[in-house]
């Protein structure tokens, strides 16, 4: 009994190193395509530690589960935009009219007087609007600031090669082509899985 269980370990440790293997093959044909900046920086070491992450799949998961919050996360933040212009394009419609009616209704020799006004006004709606739009895209580039130093640490707490957090634009370049290794590698899997069945 003990000699089968150690067959069935030693089978095991095989298939996970021929999985490796694999693995680690796979990512150094992919590597290939990246601009050679970038190849020079992953060495051998660092992409057998990736492969070795993916042995069993759960970075895989993880990965596509950050790609869905990102999604919704994008998708959540451009609505976000949409709505306040729209809310912006309303107040300009509103805008015109209140001074198309009040241009209307008034003596002529009143008018240059009303006119410069409304000047005034519009001019400074349109700053409040140029504010508004601004605050909203700052907020929403910290926002994905945000969700970026979180994939960063999710990804770093599983182990995974490369990944840890930084805002150094290199580096977020070097974590980006990772990724893209990895849902190479997972599009790779799921299309031998399909021809498998």
């Amino acid at each position: 009994m003990e000699r089968y269980a150690a067959a069935v370990e030693e089978s095991d440790a095989a298939r996970q190193q021929e999985r490796h293997y694999q693995l680690l093959s796979a990512l150094q044909s992919l590597v290939k395509e990246l601009p050679s900046s970038f190849q020079q920086r992953l060495s051998y070491t660092t992409l057998s530690d990736l492969a070795l992450t993916l042995l069993d799949g759960t970075v895989f998961e993880i990965v596509q589960g950050l790609l869905e919050i990102q999604h919704l996360t994008e998708k959540s933040l451009y609505n976000q935009r949409l709505r306040l212009q729209n809310e912006h394009r309303v107040l300009r419609q509103a805008l015109r009219q209140k001074h198309l009616e009040a241009q209307q209704s008034c003596r002529p020799h009143n008018l240059p007087v009303l006119q410069a006004a409304q000047q005034r006004e519009l001019k400074a709606v349109e700053q409040r609007i140029r504010e508004e739009q601004q605050a909203m895209d700052r907020k929403i580039v910290l926002e994905l600031d945000r969700k970026v130093a979180d994939q960063q640490s999710t990804l770093e707490k599983a182990g995974v090669a490369g990944f840890y957090i930084t805002t150094n634009p290199q580096e977020l370049m070097l974590q980006m082509h990772l990724l893209e290794l990895i849902r190479k590698l997972q599009q790779r899997g799921c299309q031998a899985g399909k021809a498998a069945l």
